[in-house]
């Protein structure tokens, strides 16, 4: 997989993908997101924070993606890299089948791409300053873009820790956890997301779309 940094190009080949869960920092929001899951039917973590092993074939760098069925939505995640010994920063969406959720959460977690922003940055540049960087996304409805995600990468455990915990090897990646949804968890045709780093006044951008396939039985 190709990442790239200004003018330079860093090929990745990721041996190891990990989606990171329950990462919220405030020990009460996290219990209470578990308890509005569980009245929906989503069975509550066996720890938190929790790490799902996925597919590597699941990353992607499309514009588009299809999935089964029209009850899947994506979440803005900050997305870490660890290549050669260093690690990177970058932007993906957790894209995740909710229907299937109810059943299980890792199954959902690997029913749908992950799809990752193209550009990352050098971890060490946004270490000293990584609760201030911004998460942003929106979602296509009646032909606007609409804010659906807004918070700081405070509300959620520190990303070192999460390396740590997971842990981060030479050629793994990990989506990282997300911010609440505005409005509510939803489906919608399109979505874009936005890292945004207020210190160094730069950003990271993704953008795709979702054709939902006929489920056929």
């Amino acid at each position: 997989m190709i990442f790239t940094h200004g003018t330079r190009e860093i090929a990745a080949e990721i041996h190891s993908l990990i989606v990171a869960g329950w990462t919220g920092r405030d020990a009460g929001a996290v219990a209470h997101h578990i308890e509005e899951l569980r009245e929906i039917g989503v069975a509550p973590p066996s720890a938190t924070p929790l790490f799902y092993r996925v597919s590597r074939s699941l990353l992607t760098q499309e514009d588009e993606i299809e999935v089964l069925g029209p009850a899947s939505s994506g979440e803005a995640e900050p997305f870490l890299l660890r290549h050669e010994g260093a690690a990177w920063l970058g932007l993906a969406s957790d894209h995740t089948d909710r229907e299937l959720e109810t059943l299980s959460v890792a199954a959902s977690k690997q029913a749908c791409p992950k799809i990752c922003a193209r550009a990352i940055w050098p971890y060490g540049e946004v270490e000293g300053h990584l609760d201030a960087l911004l998460l942003r996304s929106w979602v296509r409805e009646g032909g606007d873009w609409v804010a659906y995600q807004d918070g700081a990468l405070a509300v959620m455990l520190p990303l070192g820790q999460l390396m740590d915990a997971a842990p981060l090897t030479s050629g793994s990646a990990m989506l990282c956890g997300t911010v609440p949804a505005i409005g509510g968890i939803r489906p919608a045709p399109a979505f874009r997301a936005e890292l945004h780093d207020p210190v160094l006044g730069r950003s990271i951008t993704l953008e795709y779309r979702i054709t939902a396939l006929p489920v056929i039985s």
